[in-house]
């Protein structure tokens, strides 16, 4: 086989790995792909592939081990494509000095930064640039801002935003999954929710975003039909709908 068809095939078996979920097994394919230590700078044929799920989990896990308050966030980035609000995830953390819950934007490197003009510091995204789910559904239920402007791809509305705004529900509650991963409230139509799910929903995006009230996102989370992830869940991917078993991440059907 020649060298460059090998490569096109290595390098189409590892862009599986976005699909990795837990820390645990991204560092450990990291480290099968190249065994020097973690925190040396590897040459991109090298790489782990992710997304920015992946960046924000990880950088949530670094912060977490020094003893730094963090969660990941799931929502829209207006800095990607002109009036638009992008599908994806940043990390958020608690900056001591300041006061204040900082958003950063782990994804965003000088390439990227050149490549989309950006002009704030990724380390700290002002908060018009980074609209968390909770807030874009609340917007969008109100009518002050158009549904159909978030999403990725082809998929946008308010059925994607309600998907992001049940992920940074799981998220906030340690349970970060994949942007594709669909379970309880997530996976039901939208025409189909009744009042009190929506209810549920509303009170639940008001408490995620600005100053985030944990006891009562938690005991929703614990108690309330179709937010908390169960241990089999259906993930939306490009091979069609698979069913996995979140602690093995095995496929089942």
């Amino acid at each position: 086989m020649q060298p460059e068809k090998w490569e096109n095939l290595e390098v189409n078996k590892r862009k599986k790995q976005v699909g990795v979920r837990h820390v645990k097994h991204i560092l450990a394919q990291i480290q099968q792909i190249l065994g020097d230590p973690l925190e040396k700078s590897r040459p991109l044929k090298e790489r782990f592939i992710g997304n920015c799920r992946t960046f924000s989990v990880l950088l949530t896990s670094y912060l977490r081990y020094q003893g730094i308050p963090v969660r990941p966030r799931c929502g829209f980035g207006r800095y990607f494509k002109p009036d638009w609000f992008e599908d994806h995830w940043v990390c958020e953390y608690w900056n001591q000095e300041q006061a204040r819950w900082i958003l950063v934007d782990a994804q965003l490197d000088e390439f990227q930064c050149r490549l989309l003009k950006i002009r704030f510091d990724p380390l700290d995204v002002p908060r018009g640039q980074f609209i968390v789910a909770g807030k874009a559904w609340d917007r969008c239920r109100k009518g002050e801002s158009d549904p159909e402007r978030f999403g990725i791809f082809d998929m946008h509305g308010l059925w994607f935003i309600r998907g992001n705004l049940v992920r940074d529900v799981a998220a906030l509650n340690k349970a970060p999954l994949l942007p594709w991963d669909g379970w309880g409230l997530i996976d039901r139509e939208q025409e189909s929710l009744i009042k009190e799910e929506l209810g549920l929903l509303d009170q639940l995006a008001q408490q995620t975003f600005d100053e985030v009230d944990y006891p009562e996102i938690r005991e929703a989370y614990e108690t309330r039909g179709g937010l908390a992830v169960p241990p089999i869940i259906k993930s939306y991917t490009q091979s069609g709908t698979l069913e996995i078993e979140l602690a093995t991440e095995k496929v089942l059907k």
